[in-house]
């Protein structure tokens, strides 16, 4: 009985060692793969944090662990609970591997990967433009920041901002009776001995490093307070995708879906000034965040640039602009048109045959092939 307890745990080792080299050397591949085919940006905020591969790989080790241990304590009795275990524990890492290998495949494939980012730079949008927008007149305050009392140098290595607590910020101003202003933006490049705060009205009251500790640093961009970095991740799929060497238009079109849906999104919104005022109307803080134009801008010109000689992402393109331009405010249209006219004028240079150049200005949500109803918007004057 002893030895028949110690073969089944042998096997047991044996198996989920097998599975973990297998899984992460599945991952390096993967890695690989995202890297070259979409965007490397898409490592760390898509297959690193994905929790299935996470709790699967945790529950090898675990069986691992809890085997090897098991096995030296069966001697000349046998625990019957914990082979019992060993026994299910292996049973259940082979079913989640055989889950894993389908897992795995479904989240490499480009659909899968281009909603996860849409759907992460979804919740940043709303997360921070939480208030719709609305025709009311804007209440910001046009009070006067004064002139730059004290500059706060950023110290440390050169990183990237991450994230500003800005309900912080506007404490630490209200207690000093200042105004802070955040000179870079979310997802700027800070070197140091660079500017990071500009501080006027009572400046002197304000501690340095109680200011450095409102901001959080990093090595890359990351999705928690930076709206456009979504953004800029599905641009990067679509244009690597209408690349010589990969030419998968389609790809691009689905990134153009996402691209959409963002769009979308952020133009039914309040794209707050950069003026933040305390709740007795007064100003206290300067935060620089995205505007309107910034949105259209970084996803309608480089997979213009990039793809308007392909049908496809000529047709997705207009019908993008048409359908937003019919559904979001009059004060969204302006950027929208100044696109529109941009790809009419990109496409007479590269259509030569009419033909050609009649079927890449038809409004087309699929792409090539689909049929629409989008009918040029009314533009607002």
């Amino acid at each position: 009985m002893p030895n028949r307890a110690k073969a089944l745990s042998n096997t047991v080792i044996t198996l989920s060692l097998s599975f973990i080299v297998f899984t992460f050397g599945s991952l390096l591949v993967a890695i690989q793969v995202a890297s070259g085919q979409y965007t490397p940006r898409v490592i760390a905020t898509t297959l690193l944090r994905d929790n299935v591969i996470r709790y699967t790989v945790a529950l090898f080790v675990f069986t691992l662990l809890f085997a090897v241990r098991a096995i030296n304590r069966i001697e000349g009795t046998v625990p019957q609970l914990s082979v019992f275990l060993i026994g299910t524990l292996g049973l259940v890492c082979l079913a989640a591997f055989l889950f894993l290998i389908d897992y795995a495949a479904r989240l490499l494939r480009p659909v899968s990967l281009v909603k996860r980012v849409g759907d992460q730079a979804l919740k940043v949008i709303e997360s921070v433009y939480p208030e719709n927008l609305t025709t009311e007149p804007d209440a910001t305050t046009t009070e006067d920041a004064g002139p730059v009392e004290r500059t706060i140098l950023h110290r440390g290595r050169s990183s990237i901002i991450l994230a500003v607590d800005v309900p912080d910020l506007i404490e630490d101003a209200q207690k000093a009776n200042a105004v802070i202003e955040v000179a870079p933006q979310v997802g700027d490049f800070v070197g140091a001995g660079e500017p990071l705060f500009l501080l006027r009205g009572g400046a002197q009251a304000i501690d340095d490093e109680l200011l450095r500790e409102r901001v959080i640093f990093g090595s890359e961009r990351t999705m928690e307070q930076d709206p456009l970095f979504g953004i800029r991740i599905l641009v990067d799929i679509a244009i690597k995708a209408l690349s010589a060497a990969i030419n998968d238009p389609t790809t691009a079109v689905l990134s153009l879906d996402q691209l959409h849906r963002l769009l979308r999104s952020a133009g039914r919104r309040d794209l707050r000034a950069d003026s933040i005022v305390d709740a007795d109307g007064r100003l206290r803080v300067l935060f620089r965040t995205p505007g309107w134009d910034d949105f259209v801008h970084l996803a309608c010109c480089e997979i213009r640039f990039y793809g308007a000689s392909n049908v496809q992402i000529a047709r997705r393109l207009r019908a993008m602009l048409f359908n937003l331009g019919n559904t979001l405010p009059a004060e969204r249209h302006a950027a929208l048109r100044q696109e529109l006219e941009l790809l009419d004028a990109m496409l007479e240079k590269l259509y030569l045959l009419p033909a050609d150049l009649a079927l890449a200005r038809i409004a087309d949500s699929q792409g090539l092939g689909g049929s629409t109803l989008t009918t040029e918007p009314k533009w607002a004057a």
